[in-house]
């Protein structure tokens, strides 16, 4: 029943006639895309609420076929990681930089790749109306300069730097 409810309420998330489209990256190298992300901030919706020491995993299980899957630990670092899977496939003729990806056949989520650094080291990934997003990286902390670049980045992009919320990687 929750994956019913977390469907609509990301669908209707995504449903914002005004917004106007994302400038995707122009060109999204998936081998070096794939693997480990840690999610260094987000614009969370209710499954990412409370979660910290978070990251997810792409792995491509054909040339645009890919497994995303979600880690989580709820509340404290100390917790048991939990895990959700979804998988998708990459859209044509977009420089492989926007995904749809399903938590269960027939809901398709979009998953839009904004900004890779050129040594992939960094990303961000936005959604359709601007209602979520995600500072990633390769490793578990960035320093404070370059997340403020990204947020900068995400700015020029029409999301709201003030809703990211850092996600806790390591205990202070």
């Amino acid at each position: 029943m929750h994956r019913w409810l977390f469907s609509l309420l990301l669908l209707l998330g995504a449903c914002s006639a005004d917004e106007p489209p994302q400038a995707l990256a122009p060109h999204v190298d998936l081998d070096r895309y794939a693997g480990r992300w840690y999610i260094i901030a987000n614009i969370p919706y209710f499954a990412e609420r409370g979660k910290v020491g978070s990251w997810f995993d792409i792995r491509f299980t054909a040339p645009d076929r890919f497994e995303d899957v979600y880690w989580g630990r709820p509340e404290s670092l100390d917790a048991p990681a939990k895990s959700f899977t979804m998988r998708g496939y990459v859209v044509p003729d977009t420089g492989n930089a926007y995904w749809r990806e399903s938590p269960f056949w027939p809901l398709y989520l979009s998953y839009l790749i904004l900004y890779v650094d050129p040594e992939y080291r960094t990303a961000l990934v936005g959604y359709p109306g601007r209602n979520y997003g995600w500072v990633l990286s390769r490793t578990p902390t960035i320093d404070d300069a370059t997340y403020q670049d990204l947020l900068k980045r995400f700015a020029e992009k029409g999301y709201d730097p003030s809703k990211f919320v850092r996600i806790p990687q390591r205990p202070d």
